[in-house]
């Protein structure tokens, strides 16, 4: 399952889903996000938490986790 955030995205995804379902026959369900999530991306997100940004409320507590280890003090 995939997420579609705008237009622009669901050029790539149709892609590779026709060539998913040419390869193996499967087919890809896509779906629009909410309006209210639209504009998140997981690079806004590596940027917001890079400079010091708070993300958890964007994203689960495990992932929240590693982009604090990894960006450690929001210093890059």
């Amino acid at each position: 399952m995939k997420g579609l955030r705008a237009v622009s995205d669901f050029e790539s995804e149709l892609q590779m889903a026709q060539m998913n379902r040419s390869l193996s026959g499967v087919g890809d369900l896509v779906l629009p996000s909410s309006s209210h999530h639209s504009f998140i991306s997981s690079r806004l997100l590596r940027e917001v938490a890079r400079y010091g940004g708070d993300v958890t409320t964007f994203v689960p507590a495990p992932v929240a986790q590693r982009l604090a280890l990894k960006f450690p003090g929001g210093k890059s």
